[in-house]
């Protein structure tokens, strides 16, 4: 049994360069707190971990699905509320407030298929961006319960250690991510969910005609982005000890849009590699306060000019060559497939 786990371990993961990769990047963050206990360090992972879950939900919904979400706050934002509500007026501790909110989170999702199932395209789009304009109005409008705002302040703590909050937010981006990568691989014998997902995105019609039931899957991805989305909104809440309008600005849905696009759309491992490429150095480029914004914008563009596909795309590409027959990854190096020995040139 240990002998062939190991043996699928070193074909699965050590033969695949990528995959290689992230288990080496992994080790390094586990390996953190013990090499530096920076408080201003570990609070710029902790809100790097939650943000990849954020885009990585955003990337599964709207790259692998084709369901271009320019609202994607609004599962962040009403989780963060609905969290934070809990916590302050019934007392409620972050260990049941956050399930509570990635399932409010579940429910929003639910609304905005409503129209997904009627809309496409840009049409789509354009409708997305008004449902956190809608809650914002609602929270403003009952001020009194919601904070306005000035939003919901003094939540309760995670936990007491910045080091134990680094590896929780580790754990749960860990496992989020990888639960998501697994219901997108449409490589996976398992899980058919990803060639679907792949077949609505591509030609809904055609998907149709062929007798996937569409709505059924669409609102899958809805429901599992939401339910992601909210569990990132609800952790953020907490860390922060506030949930505001903030959570639920345009900037933040059209962030998670620049960080998927950056890394690599539809691949998953890309809104990883986007969040944390580009969040470290927006922290870090507060040194230039007037000058931020242009200075990731210009890192954006250029690295797009030359990497379109994203980053990671483009360095998987140069590291890894894909066997045209058993379809299976190989380092680029080798001449034929390990599996198959099919040349692959």
């Amino acid at each position: 049994m240990i002998r062939r786990l190991i043996k699928d371990f070193q074909g699965d993961v050590l033969a695949i360069p990528g995959r290689l990769i992230a288990l080496v990047f992994l080790l390094i963050l586990l390996l953190i707190p013990p090499i530096t206990r920076e408080p201003y360090i570990l609070r710029t992972l902790i809100f790097t971990n939650i943000f990849v879950i954020f885009a990585v939900s955003w990337d599964l919904l709207s790259g692998y699905t084709g369901q271009i979400n320019f609202g994607h706050a609004l599962f962040f934002g009403i989780a963060a509320y609905t969290s934070a509500l809990l916590n302050t007026h019934l007392g409620w501790q972050p260990w049941l407030t956050i399930p509570i909110g990635a399932l409010a989170g579940v429910v929003a999702g639910v609304v905005v298929c409503l129209p997904a199932l009627r809309l496409r395209g840009p049409y789509l789009s354009l409708v997305t961006l008004a449902f956190p304009l809608i809650l914002l109005g609602v929270i403003f409008a009952f001020s009194d319960f919601t904070g306005g705002e000035l939003g919901i302040s003094g939540l309760d703590r995670i936990s007491n250690s910045r080091t134990v909050d680094y590896y929780i937010s580790l754990l749960v981006m860990v496992v989020s991510v990888l639960i998501m990568w697994k219901l997108t691989d449409a490589r996976s014998s398992l899980v058919r969910t990803g060639v679907i997902f792949h077949a609505i995105r591509e030609d809904e019609i055609a998907a149709r005609a062929s007798g996937i039931n569409t709505v059924r899957y669409k609102l899958l991805a809805f429901i599992v982005a939401g339910f992601f989305a909210g569990i990132a909104g609800a952790l953020n809440a907490h860390f922060m000890r506030i949930a505001g309008p903030s959570n639920l600005d345009l900037f933040l849905s059209f962030q998670a849009v620049i960080w998927t696009v950056f890394g690599g759309i539809a691949s998953i491992y890309g809104p990883v590699a986007g969040v944390y490429i580009l969040y470290p150095v927006m922290e870090f480029l507060r040194i230039f306060p007037e000058h931020r914004i242009l200075i990731f914008a210009g890192i954006v563009v250029l690295i797009l000019l030359f990497m379109p596909e994203g980053v990671a795309v483009w360095i998987r590409d140069k590291l890894e060559r894909e066997c045209p027959r058993c379809k299976l990854s190989n380092i680029a190096f080798r001449r034929t497939c390990r599996a198959c020995s099919t040349s692959l040139y």
